[in-house]
């Protein structure tokens, strides 16, 4: 089952150990990790993403929902760093695209403050004994939640009624008076923008899938292979 997992430690140091250890569980073929990032959290308020060389399989956090979520917990300096990263930061401040429940959110942020750092990762597991284990024996608090599949849904009806009052706009324009056309057409330019960037989100999001589908296939043939290499 495809989930988002939030692992919270007492400090930098413990979350890159679980990330460590997540990296170990995907290799002894327990979990399958798609993508990963630490978050920590200022005294201020304030966030870092912290990433080492790589992400994990996907290879880059645009349009996931690990991208997006990472913007609703860091705030302004979670998506700024983020989108370093790669994301696109308009995509990581809807809830929306995270795909997870606001009681999530709201249940990890009561225990996201500093000096504690979180470890988010997007996994596939069957079982949520060994990361619970593996996680608590270094002091990790394990959230998870299964990611909801009806983004994609949404992004399709919110576009069509953009579309619909894009069309609407372009009718008044054609009829109106020249002062009115100047207003008009602001408004047509900025709906158009929004079209845009939420086609690309959409985009982004569908081609992340797809590296994630890649990704699995690519786990799973890696430990067939494993598999029979040693019954060989």
């Amino acid at each position: 089952m495809d989930r988002m997992l939030v692992v919270i430690f007492p400090n930098e140091n413990k979350a890159y150990e679980g990330k460590r250890a997540l990296q170990q569980l995907d290799g002894e073929g327990s979990i399958s990790v798609y993508a990963y990032a630490v978050l920590t959290k200022n005294a201020d308020g304030t966030a870092n993403v912290k990433q080492g060389d790589d992400v994990g399989p996907i290879g880059t956090l645009v349009g996931t929902s690990l991208g997006s979520l990472i913007g609703v917990l860091g705030g302004p300096v979670g998506v700024a760093a983020g989108a370093a990263a790669g994301m696109a930061a308009g995509s990581t401040v809807d809830l929306n695209n995270a795909r997870v429940g606001a009681d999530f959110i709201d249940d990890v942020q009561k225990f996201l403050v500093s000096p504690n750092v979180a470890l988010i990762a997007e996994v596939d597991e069957d079982w949520t004994t060994p990361v619970d284990t593996r996680m608590e024996a270094i002091g990790g608090n394990v959230f998870r939640r299964a990611l909801s599949e009806v983004r994609d849904t949404a992004d399709d009806e919110d576009v069509a009624a953009m579309k619909a009052d894009l069309a609407q706009l372009k009718a008044e324009h054609a009829k109106a008076q020249a002062d009115r056309k100047v207003k008009l057409q602001d408004k047509i330019n900025q709906l158009d923008s929004k079209i845009q960037a939420q086609l690309q989100r959409a985009k982004d999001r569908r081609d992340a899938a797809q590296r994630k589908a890649q990704a699995k296939v690519q786990a799973l043939k890696a430990r067939a292979d494993a598999a029979k290499a040693k019954a060989s």
